[in-house]
């Protein structure tokens, strides 16, 4: 048996940096064995993350500032990268990259393309290692939503007799329901997206540390009822979407049709409560019996607290069961990396409503010759965490 040491990165909806973890690797028959070494997260630029930020939708963006974005984020993860491979000891196999996504193309209940930045030869040609990268275009290709991937991770993690139901909190939310004959996995809808954009447009924060604004005010009921009314909640899975949906002009109209001012602890309160309701909801439509939670949310304890509100189940954070919160997701960009590298299928097609099991992504050599180790024959069932310090 062999160990693999992965670095895996990755910058979520939010926009504010990039997550990197390394982590050692094995196939080991029907399980993958997995130690986590270390992680980080680096912080972009503040000229970078509003470049981003400008470029959403209703932004517009030319194929110059495109092409410009692209190499300097590239380069930013070419950096986060070389931490990752001090993380790792100073030396790595490989890394898998998720680049940032700046636009997911859906239209009614189909994904039509996605696009993450981060130019790939800029992280090889500052490492010299192998890079893993666009993992998500083959999924849509294949009639799958591209997102949200953590289904892979969650069902080999968390499967069991059990219902489970495993949430991340970023800027989108997503679950994984585990459990029955086949993992689901979904965008439930904003995660942190609206909060964090309220909390810009009113404090010039870029997010609501801790909650304080929310803890600050009380929910606004109308408000919160017209923006429960939102058709994308009662779309059927698998669905996803990204800020081209959930951004300010989608705020704006619903403060626009409430007709009256809504002062900045009522608005981050009530944006709160519309992620833990609309979370919860799914969780509750999923008959989930225990709710397991990570991402950035779950540093916000008003968040937190009005999502075991909402539930009658155990609601844990995934530190609890071995999993870090803070780098469950670059640890997933590693896991899929490492199934690439091998030969294996990277997503559930029961969570992204893809055709089939597909191999995902693209791999750009290092400094060497690329040698890839012989295809796995093996499909793997369980995800086993162990500590850096476990043989």
């Amino acid at each position: 048996m062999r160990w693999w040491r992965v670095v895996g990165l990755l910058s979520g909806t939010s926009m504010d940096g990039i997550d990197v973890v390394a982590a050692e690797m094995a196939l080991d028959g029907e399980a993958i064995l997995l130690r986590p070494l270390g992680d980080t997260t680096l912080d972009y630029p503040a000229d970078l993350r509003e470049q981003l930020r400008d470029a959403l939708p209703p932004g517009e963006l030319d194929a110059a500032a495109l092409c410009r974005l692209d190499t300097h984020v590239g380069q930013a993860f070419a950096d986060a990268a070389r931490v990752g491979v001090q993380l790792a000891g100073g030396e790595a196999d490989f890394i898998a990259s998720l680049g940032q996504t700046l636009y997911h193309w859906v239209e009614g209940d189909r994904a039509l393309g996605t696009l993450q930045i981060g130019q790939p030869s800029w992280i090889a040609e500052t490492t010299g290692l192998p890079v893993i990268s666009d993992l998500r275009t083959r999924d849509v290709a294949a009639s799958g939503h591209g997102a949200p991937l953590a289904g892979v991770l969650d069902a080999l993690w968390l499967g069991g007799a059990e219902t489970q139901v495993a949430v991340n909190i970023g800027g989108i939310a997503n679950i994984t329901v585990v459990g029955g004959p086949e993992p689901l996995a979904y965008d439930t809808g904003p995660g942190n997206a609206l909060i964090d954009l309220a909390a810009h447009q009113r404090t010039g924060r870029a997010q609501d540390t801790d909650g304080a604004l929310a803890a600050s005010g009380t929910p606004d009921e109308d408000l919160l009822k017209l923006l429960l009314d939102e058709p994308y909640y009662a779309l059927p899975a698998p669905k996803s979407t990204g800020k081209e949906h959930f951004n300010a002009a989608h705020l704006d109209r619903a403060l626009t049709e409430l007709g009256r001012p809504v002062d900045d602890g009522d608005l981050l309160a009530t944006l709160t409560e519309l992620t833990a309701a609309t979370v919860a909801d799914a969780c509750r439509a999923e008959g989930a019996h225990r709710v397991v939670v990570s991402g950035g949310g779950v540093h916000n304890p008003v968040l937190l607290a009005a999502l075991r509100r909402r539930l009658d189940v155990p609601v844990l954070v995934s530190n609890d069961l071995g999993m870090p919160a803070d780098s469950k997701e670059a640890l997933l960009t590693a896991l899929l990396g490492f199934l690439t590298w091998h030969g294996l299928p990277g997503n559930t097609p029961g969570t992204t409503g893809a055709a089939g099991p597909r191999i995902l992504g693209s791999i750009t050599p290092g400094r060497t010759a690329l040698r890839l180790p012989e295809p796995a024959t093996t499909p793997p069932r369980r995800l086993i965490v162990r500590s850096a310090a476990t043989n």
